[in-house]
């Protein structure tokens, strides 16, 4: 299991189905690059467990256009008191995918 600490910048996302995620910073997005054939489960999805502001909960993160988001569910942004414009410290352990 690979671990990451980082900063990123909560964005929202408008599509038809309106999320908010955490993009992850270039140098973490090419390390999770490099592993991501032996960990994703699927359609590009990577298993994640990670803390933000003492919230720890489960997720799957995945690629667009070069980068690697992390979605942050309404019910954990409100535990965290996070939003849209937030720089947020994200504490992040890859789980081995589930086959």
């Amino acid at each position: 299991m690979s671990q990451f600490s980082f900063e990123a910048e909560v964005i929202h996302w408008r599509g038809p189905s309106p999320f908010f995620f955490a993009p992850l910073p270039a140098p973490e997005a090419e390390e999770i690059r490099r592993i991501s054939k032996l960990v994703t489960y699927g359609w590009g999805m990577i298993p994640v467990e990670v803390e933000i502001n003492g919230v720890v909960f489960t997720t799957a993160m995945f690629a667009k256009g070069g980068a690697y988001y992390l979605p942050l569910k309404d019910a954990v942004r409100k535990k965290a008191n996070v939003t849209a414009g937030d720089k947020i410290a994200v504490e992040m352990t890859v789980q081995p995918a589930e086959r």
